[in-house]
């Protein structure tokens, strides 16, 4: 499949493009945890975190005195398990870091939206006074033209108001 890509030119806005939807995310996310790669050998790490511990729990479930082979393996299986939760804690760390970036950005945007409203409202009545002070200009150009198109009979009381 041969995908397009187009340059957003100036003043044009660019629409968000994401490749997986929401209810992609989860599935993903499952996949990538199962199969991620974290070992020289290519095994999964849960994979690899499930054989330590079926091996475990087959040497406890054993009548023998196993106690040095269970105690080896469930350091192995403890250990595994230690290597298999610090990416877990590093994903959480992330994602509670995106979280509050959210939190900051919509904070962030509704402060502009409100400042944005308060502005708009500003020049609504900005421009309530230019409509009103232009009607009071009008009328006074109206008053003055008519006074100076008056004559006094008498030429030593005539007077123009400009």
């Amino acid at each position: 499949m041969l995908k397009a890509r187009r340059v957003v030119g100036k003043g044009e806005a660019m629409a968000a493009h994401y490749a997986f939807g929401p209810n992609e995310d989860d599935k993903i996310i499952k996949h990538r945890l199962l199969t991620r790669t974290t070992t020289t050998r290519g095994e999964p790490p849960l994979k690899k975190l499930q054989k330590k511990f079926t091996a475990f729990a087959l040497e406890v479930e054993k009548d023998a005195d196993n106690y040095n082979d269970c105690e080896r393996l469930a350091k192995a299986f403890l250990q595994e398990l230690t290597t298999f939760e610090i990416p877990l804690l590093k994903s959480k760390a992330v994602i509670d870091a995106n979280l509050r970036e959210k939190e900051n950005f919509n904070e962030l945007k509704d402060e502009i939206t409100t400042q944005i409203h308060q502005v708009e409202e500003e020049i609504e009545d900005l421009k309530k006074q230019l409509g009103t002070c232009q009607w009071f200009a009008a009328s006074h150009l109206g008053t003055s033209c008519f006074l100076a198109t008056c004559t006094c009979p008498c030429p030593e009381l005539s007077f123009v108001v400009v």
